[in-house]
């Protein structure tokens, strides 16, 4: 290997550096998220609010502003073994393919049969409402990636698990319809005439093709009218940011064993998970004055929540049954376009993110999906890897602050999050080598009409 190479392709941690602890970023934040809020009172939600919902451990980790580490359960780390650590590579062929003198890393999540990075929440989630002796849960997707998540732990575990899939994802991707299928999973496209509130949806958007928003409502729904279950979500949530974190804690550990220290971070955004599980480690470097970095959240344009949303309380579904969080929002009865990044058609942000974001820690860009399957493609040619749309997103970003670092000559360090492989996303790559995928961005009087529902709550 050449004194230019000496870091190699692909860096593997060994199994005993398998994070032990999960980081909890918020221990660090001065400006704590705002607490989730009842709907019925509009009060803070107390342990005993939520638990109809959530399993007890989630909760507790849910509403711990403090501890800065939390034990992995042996378990899970048992768990975490079969597919991890996974590799942070170095981009060599990306580089080369664009001539540019930044230093590109990413960190690979879909070396699993669910192919993202949602396995790493879904298994803890499991374990806690199996350890609760539950007899199931219940949970939305959108893409499919976190119910395939979900449905293998389940599965896994031994527990029965109903998955309420975006409609026009159920219709766009059927063989990741048919992986939850065969891991024993019920899924249904939502929003569907199962639920109460599905019927309302349906009702007052004829035709509609759903949001991760509706599919949470009937989820939620579900889970508190049957015996034996509670709700699982996929993104959003403090609790799943945290179980995230083992991709930055392997990121940072990965990049440490070689001295290198990122300038730029960069993931895609749709509720958070991903971005924030990749962030944290090092946001809590800039947030204790340690180290600075620059980081890039990055979401579609057709469903642009930090870019061009509100910093509001705003119900977390579609149906309003849901608790309240203060996020980047674009209003609850927000119903995005049926772009192909299934997994960011989400209306709001992490209360976590969201308010990194608004104390000015993190950078918000957004992009059309035609120019990030440009990207997408770019990156499989060259990297051998055909990334999911979500991904593609990231990749899209990184590739235009390595093209920046041509132009200047700066020879800056990239690091971004490849949150899983577009193998089961083919219709949508079919659509764009046949030149038939549209961009569609929102326009102002859109946005307005939903940010007319957003509750009236200042606090």
């Amino acid at each position: 290997m050449s004194e230019e190479n000496k870091i190699p392709y692909k860096i593997y941690l060994s199994e005993d550096e398998i994070p032990k602890r999960w980081y909890n970023v918020r221990a660090d934040m001065k400006n704590k998220p705002a607490p989730l809020l009842n709907p019925a009172t509009l009060k803070p939600m107390s342990f005993e609010d939520l638990r109809p919902v959530f399993c007890d451990e989630l909760i507790k980790q849910e509403l711990d502003d403090t501890t800065a580490y939390i034990d992995i359960p042996q378990e899970v780390q048992d768990f975490y073994k079969m597919y991890r650590p996974a590799p942070l590579v170095r981009a060599y062929c990306l580089e080369k393919a664009l001539g540019t003198p930044a230093k590109i890393y990413y960190k690979f999540e879909g070396n699993n049969t669910s192919g993202s990075h949602k396995l790493n929440s879904a298994i803890v989630q499991a374990y806690y409402a199996k350890k609760q002796g539950l007899k199931g849960v219940t949970t939305e997707t959108g893409a499919g990636q976190w119910g395939t998540a979900l449905s293998m732990a389940s599965a896994y575990l031994g527990i029965d698990c109903k998955v309420y899939m975006v409609k026009v994802s159920y219709e766009q991707k059927p063989f990741r319809r048919e992986v939850m299928r065969t891991y024993g999973a019920s899924v249904t496209p939502s929003p569907s005439m199962d639920t109460e509130v599905g019927r309302k949806i349906n009702s007052e958007h004829p035709g509609t093709t759903g949001s991760l928003g509706c599919a949470i409502s009937e989820a939620v729904e579900v889970a508190t009218k049957t015996e034996g279950y509670r709700y699982v979500l996929g993104s959003v949530l403090n609790q799943v940011l945290l179980h995230q974190t083992v991709i930055g804690l392997e990121a940072k550990a990965a990049l440490d064993k070689y001295g290198v220290t990122p300038d730029i971070i960069i993931g895609c955004a749709g509720g958070g998970s991903n971005l924030g599980g990749l962030i944290s480690p090092f946001m809590g470097e800039k947030l204790r004055g340690e180290k600075d970095y620059r980081f890039i959240a990055v979401e579609p344009a057709s469903c642009p929540s930090l870019t061009r949303g509100k910093f509001a309380y705003d119900y977390c579904d579609t149906g309003m049954v849901c608790p309240l969080a203060k996020m980047y929002t674009l209003g609850s009865n927000f119903i995005p376009s049926a772009n192909h990044a299934g997994g960011l058609r989400y209306h709001g942000m992490s209360p976590i993110l969201s308010q990194l974001y608004a104390d000015g820690y993190m950078e918000a860009v957004s992009v059309e999906q035609t120019s990030v399957f440009e990207a997408a493609q770019k990156f499989a040619r060259v990297e051998g890897i055909l990334p999911a749309p979500e991904s593609s997103h990231a990749i899209k970003v990184a590739i235009d602050e390595a093209l920046k670092c041509k132009e200047t000559g700066e020879e800056k360090t990239i690091l971004f999050g490849l949150t899983g492989t577009g193998y089961f996303d083919m219709v949508a790559y079919q659509k764009f080598n046949d030149g038939v995928m549209m961009d569609y961005i929102p326009s102002d009087e859109e946005l307005q009409k939903s940010f007319a529902t957003l509750p009236n709550i200042n606090l």
